[in-house]
């Protein structure tokens, strides 16, 4: 009988993690950009309609076309300029801020 490893769990990001993420670094490398991307998309799209603007609105107000908003919303997008951001922070009346936060192995699925 094969050794357990890990104890029985029916937490099903657990399970996924463990069956397509654990001891692969290049797998979790790669979730931890997209959930990077989807976090700045949605934070983007957030603001904007908060602020009650459609896309073409706020890339007015940023002298940028509404086809580059859509991008920057589109969370597979990895274009993300902190140039850009920041134009669109200003015309938010909102400002930009980056934090460092250690990485936490072997969380990256729990937290989603």
């Amino acid at each position: 009988m094969a050794k357990r490893t890990h104890t029985a769990t029916s937490d099903a990001v657990q399970i996924l993690y463990r069956r397509y993420y654990e001891g692969r670094p290049d797998r979790v490398k790669g979730l931890e950009d997209a959930r990077a991307n989807d976090s700045v998309a949605r934070k983007l799209t957030a603001l904007r309609r908060r602020a009650g603007l459609t896309q073409r609105q706020l890339a007015k107000l940023v002298r940028t076309t509404a086809s580059a908003i859509c991008r920057l919303e589109d969370a597979e997008y990895e274009g993300h300029s902190l140039v850009m951001l920041r134009r669109i922070a200003a015309a938010l009346k909102q400002r930009v801020e980056i934090r460092f936060v250690p990485v936490t192995r072997g969380k990256m699925l729990k937290t989603a």
